[in-house]
């Protein structure tokens, strides 16, 4: 029978280094790896990817989507 929890995926906003934060992070904590880099296209910041990747076993993203004002914060999550 199929796990029917669902999961909270958080999704971290990067301006421009999404990628290399995703490889920093699996490259410190045990147990972690990526899992899948997409490329999006022609987004408002452009030509950029969204990174799955996964912390000692939990899920997370990873995008870069530009410069965001740093008085408004952004929770995202996306349950599976």
């Amino acid at each position: 029978m199929a796990n029917l929890e669902p999961t909270i995926v958080p999704h971290l906003w990067h301006d421009k280094d999404a990628q290399e934060a995703a490889e920093f992070y699996v490259s410190i904590f045990p147990n972690s790896r990526m899992t899948n880099i997409a490329p999006l296209g022609d987004t408002p910041s452009g030509d950029t990817h969204a990174i799955s990747f996964e912390l000692w076993g939990q899920p997370f993203m990873a995008i870069n989507g530009g410069c965001w004002p740093l008085h408004q914060p952004l929770l995202r999550h996306i349950n599976r």
